[in-house]
């Protein structure tokens, strides 16, 4: 089994999905993109292309759900293997609509895998969420530590990474890497590819670039009461460009066994809400506005990873840092403001 050469990537339109295609362009892939756009924009492919200097091989404006049309696209493309970005993401949005989160996360991986399937395709990476340990206590966190996901989202990626599970116990073709990255954030050095939610962002570092920009009044920090140091929430932060080398080179370990096999993505070390605030205020050269709010219903007092599995497995290990996360955060929001949408428009008028 070698390498693969032709990628799918669904949800490729979006935050991680986006930087992982210049990964991969940039390292000699041929990449194929699915996207139904319900929370990115198709301008980012343009972008894509103007930083890797290569053009994406074709992009379908599709929902992973639609099987027949999915189905499609393999029949028009010779895919090797799939890196299934699509899904909804967020914690607080899938306690208000739970049944969407199930629908879209677990429906979708579904008729992917059943495209995958029909086509002759075994080789998946996955990218979960350390969300599905829930409220695993302090200290890093081991792949081996059991999932208590306490919000839809998080339960939407354990079944997700069970129904594999059963895959691969069933079917010996298959090979599946699981991915459990913990908080992405940041966006290319470029600045021309970010993080830019659709509505007003649940994640901490594009809410704070929006407050920093302008378009937010100031950062509410939901629970100044943990048993953390400064009394805020405790995060493992991800520079977005760490966790797509990763999973470009999860690609590259597709062929060292079959079965499905967990890796954690993270710095292995905590980062508080008012410690990011502050490397945030660093950055954009003021202070960012904020207000403490009590606890949010769903979120826990610390979650850091322990990454030396996938150091012993791949010898990988992220380069970036938080100031790094937040220089490049706010490059991207600085250079749009107001989104690619926005950018879309001043290039118009």
């Amino acid at each position: 089994m070698s390498a693969p050469s032709t990628v799918l990537v669904t949800g490729g339109g979006g935050f991680i999905g986006s930087h992982a295609c210049v990964e991969l362009l940039d390292h000699g892939y041929e990449v194929i993109v699915v996207d139904n756009y319900s929370n990115s924009s198709a301008q980012v492919f343009a972008r894509v292309e103007r930083i890797a200097g290569r053009f994406v091989g074709a992009v379908y404006d599709l929902d992973v759900r639609d099987r027949q049309s999915l189905s499609a696209v393999f029949d028009r493309h010779t895919v090797d293997a799939v890196l299934h970005f699509a899904g909804l993401k967020s914690a607080a949005g899938s306690m208000r609509a739970p049944v969407a989160y199930y629908d879209v996360n677990v429906g979708g991986t579904t008729a992917l895998l059943g495209a995958m399937h029909e086509h002759g395709v075994r080789q998946l990476v996955y990218p979960s969420s350390c969300s599905v340990y829930g409220e695993a206590g302090p200290g890093p966190i081991g792949e081996a530590t059991p999932a208590r996901p306490v919000h839809p989202y998080a339960a939407s990626k354990w079944a997700c990474e069970r129904i594999l599970a059963d895959v691969c116990r069933h079917d010996p073709e298959y090979t599946v890497l699981c991915l459990r990255y913990f908080n992405p954030a940041g966006a290319h050095p470029s600045g021309l590819l970010g993080e830019d939610p659709q509505g007003t962002p649940d994640n901490l570092m594009p809410y704070l670039a929006q407050v920093a920009v302008g378009r937010q009044p100031r950062l509410t920090v939901y629970g100044g009461d943990y048993p953390t140091r400064d009394g805020t929430a405790v995060r493992d932060y991800l520079h977005v460009m760490d966790a797509v080398e990763a999973h470009r080179l999860a690609l590259d370990h597709l062929a060292d066994a079959t079965g499905m096999h967990v890796f954690n993505l993270g710095l292995g070390r905590g980062t508080s809400v008012l410690d990011v605030l502050a490397a945030y205020s660093g950055a954009c050269g003021r202070p960012v506005p904020y207000e403490v709010a009590p606890r949010r219903a769903g979120d826990v007092a610390e979650r850091v990873a322990d990454t030396s599995a996938v150091d012993r497995a791949w010898g990988w290990r992220p380069t970036r840092d938080l100031a790094d996360m937040c220089r490049d955060s706010w490059r991207f929001q600085q250079l749009n403001p107001l989104g690619y949408a926005g950018s879309a428009r001043r290039q118009e008028s």
